[in-house]
């Protein structure tokens, strides 16, 4: 360990000039804030950093409810798509009920909510309305919305970053090639870093040949320090250990890991995941706090087989889906979330540093049936 430890090295990275003022921390780091009782100063969280993370966590969604503008345009292509539904719902009457139900599940197919959410969510409106329940298209509309607002939420699982009760906390990004896997990881640095969050990156990604030199430029965009492997024969679960032993005994508050793109049918480089998810824990009893998958949105339905073996090897806490804003199949987000049952915790939906943002369902169904 001592010679893999030599052969790694930490690279303090400068924001480029340019950008200095924007990435800049609006205020201190949150870990460092004191509270004062009675004239004794102390940290605000004594036992772990619970309250420092819940507080992180609520921040950015809070920040992202804020911010509804980039989530509409971001799924601008879904409701073009979905824009038939109002056309048919305008001058619906109840002897066209079948007819109308039928064009509004085609409407929900094309936009990858799958056959099986499609029926589940046209057979409740169908009986709603046989049963008296909904008179008119507006109250359909309602309904529609609600019905897929409680497939996004009725598995109770939290969308928010749950990164437990001490520092630092670690995040492991995984995902197949191309997938957008270390542009979210750096843009997730960037939301982090803009609370004041004291960030360290894992070059973890030791197959691609230009993947650290990637990372660091990501490192340096966001002003992260980056642990890198120099040499050919490091593997990805020594760097992300001593990037995790580095980050503890350094003070950092969180730690984001990288790691090779791969495909979930290689059985290999599938396995090289879970060594690194136990190198982590032997540093951290209980790390990683999340497993993040990134899914590139634009394959739609196809994703589900990929999140699926991924899960069954690694165990994943949330998704990532990426470009959505390039990609009419919204939908896509509800069938992965209802016949998974992981959240989603991040949609990327542009090209921007700020275009990751933290997944709100209620936002979400608002942005696709406006």
């Amino acid at each position: 360990m001592a010679a893999a430890s030599s052969q790694l090295s930490t690279i303090l990275s400068r924001p480029p000039r340019p950008l200095s003022a924007l990435l800049a921390p609006s205020r201190p780091p949150a870990s460092l804030h004191l509270r004062r009782d009675g004239g004794a100063a102390r940290f605000r969280c004594a036992a772990g950093q619970t309250g420092f993370f819940t507080r992180l966590g609520r921040l950015i969604k809070e920040k992202a409810k804020s911010d509804v503008e980039k989530i509409f345009s971001g799924f601008s292509k879904t409701r073009e798509n979905l824009a038939v539904i109002d056309e048919l719902l305008l001058y619906w009457n109840l002897a066209d009920t079948d007819r109308v139900l039928d064009e509004l599940e085609e409407a929900l197919l094309v936009s990858d909510f799958g056959p099986r959410i499609s029926m589940k969510i046209v057979d409740s409106l169908r009986g709603d309305i046989l049963a008296g329940k909904l008179k008119s298209g507006n109250e359909i509309k309602d309904a529609l919305k609600r019905s897929v607002l409680d497939l996004l939420t009725s598995k109770g699982k939290k969308t928010e970053l749950q990164l437990g009760f001490r520092k630092p906390a670690v995040i492991m990004v995984v995902g197949v090639n191309g997938g957008g896997k270390t542009t979210s990881l750096g843009k997730l640095a960037h939301r982090l870093k803009k609370e004041g969050v004291k960030v360290l990156m894992a070059a973890g990604d030791t197959f691609r040949a230009a993947a650290s030199e990637q990372l660091e430029v990501w490192a340096e965009r966001t002003g992260s320090e980056i642990v890198v492997a120099e040499g050919e024969k490091i593997k990805a679960p020594s760097v992300l250990s001593q990037a995790v032993k580095r980050g503890k005994e350094q003070g950092y508050d969180v730690v984001l890991c990288d790691t090779s793109g791969r495909l979930h049918t290689n059985y290999s480089l599938m396995e090289e995941l879970v060594s690194c998810k136990k190198a982590v824990a032997k540093v951290i009893p209980g790390a990683p706090n999340e497993i993040l998958q990134v899914l590139d949105g634009t394959t739609g339905l196809n994703m589900l087989q990929q999140a699926r073996e991924f899960n069954e090897v690694v165990g994943l806490t949330g998704l990532v889906l990426t470009k959505l804003d390039g990609s009419a199949r919204g939908g896509c987000v509800v069938s992965v979330v209802d016949e998974l049952g992981i959240p989603v915790k991040f949609v990327g939906v542009g090209e921007g540093l700020d275009d990751l943002q933290p997944f709100d369902a209620e936002a979400f169904v608002n942005a696709i049936f406006s």
